[in-house]
């Protein structure tokens, strides 16, 4: 087994191949270079990404892109499609009016600007244009764009597939996993859930041998404006970060896009709408935590879980 640990795209991240190979060797050290080629593409917080330059172009015509950008784009469109609207790219002046202008931790170490008096609704994602002929993006004009978790998990997605040439691997990007293959010998992944109300402990764990991990939550990403406490979940409905009486929510899926999709769309949506959203889509599993303490998970956990410690749990 090797792995290697580094910082990109404001987190935390691990990667893992189960390969002695000298190939795999030199594959491994490649990936955190790899990251931070896409992080100079997709970056928000950077002025010379290309996500920046075409933020710039809103409303001036058509832009060309970059593979990586296009991927990630089209990412961030299929997943405000697969979730009505609730998962959009569009909500970057939303983000900045409430205080998540710069990368978290300057956020959470610095003076923040006055609370708005009313946040502008994000932008309809629905009118940005694409052209796949020339790999060509038409932005309207003030809509900008922040790819933000879609960006991170397309990143680990990628480097997953690109390390298992060489072997089973699993890439973590700050919580967000990518799983390919069962370990050497048939064993599949231990990927440990965290209780957001005990660091450092583990609610579950869970055994993967493909397919994605994806946790959001309120309970890291917080500071305060002025009087007002506030969280990176926006809610597109209400153009402010959501309202809801969950604290963090694990989704397991077979890609890690949807896994990422479904977990932020659980925790806008709130205990009861949420489950119910998960019950309907049996393909999903999911773990949630409320601001009660209360731990429910979806019967279709199940069959993921190896249970660490009894916990009190609710299917609902």
């Amino acid at each position: 087994m090797q792995s290697i640990t580094f910082r990109a795209m404001g987190c935390q991240m691990h990667a893992f191949l189960d390969s002695e190979t000298d190939d795999a060797t030199a594959l491994i050290q490649s990936v955190p270079r790899w990251f931070a080629e896409w992080e100079r593409i997709l970056s928000r917080f950077r002025t010379d990404s290309e996500l920046s330059a075409l933020n710039r172009q809103a409303g001036k015509g058509w832009v060309r892109v970059s593979p990586t950008l296009w991927e990630v784009v089209n990412d961030a469109l299929v997943a405000a499609r697969m979730s009505d609207g609730l998962v959009t790219p569009t909500v970057l002046p939303v983000m900045e009016m409430v205080g998540y202008d710069r990368d978290f931790a300057q956020v959470k170490n610095g003076e923040l600007v006055a609370a708005p008096v009313a946040a502008p609704p994000p932008g309809d994602w629905r009118a940005i244009r694409l052209d796949p002929g020339r790999r060509a993006v038409m932005l309207p004009p003030g809509m900008r764009l922040d790819l933000g978790g879609i960006a991170k998990g397309w990143a680990a997605e990628r480097a997953a597939r690109q390390l298992a040439r060489y072997g089973p691997a699993l890439v973590d990007a700050g919580g967000d996993i990518a799983v390919r293959g069962a370990r050497v010998g048939g064993e599949p992944w231990m990927v440990g859930v965290d209780d957001p109300l005990h660091p450092g402990e583990h609610l579950a764990i869970l055994l993967l041998s493909s397919g994605g991990v994806a946790t959001s939550g309120r309970d890291l990403r917080r500071w305060r404006q002025g009087d007002v406490e506030r969280h990176h979940i926006i809610d597109p409905r209400t153009g402010a970060p959501a309202q809801t009486d969950i604290l963090a929510a694990t989704v397991v899926a077979p890609s890690l896009h949807e896994a990422e999709v479904a977990a932020k769309v659980v925790m806008i949506l709130g205990r009861l709408a949420g489950m119910q959203w998960l019950n309907a889509r049996p393909w999903l599993a999911g773990l949630l935590v409320t601001e009660t303490n209360d731990i429910l998970h979806t019967a279709t956990l199940d069959r993921y879980r190896w249970r660490e410690r009894v916990l009190e749990v609710s299917h609902e």
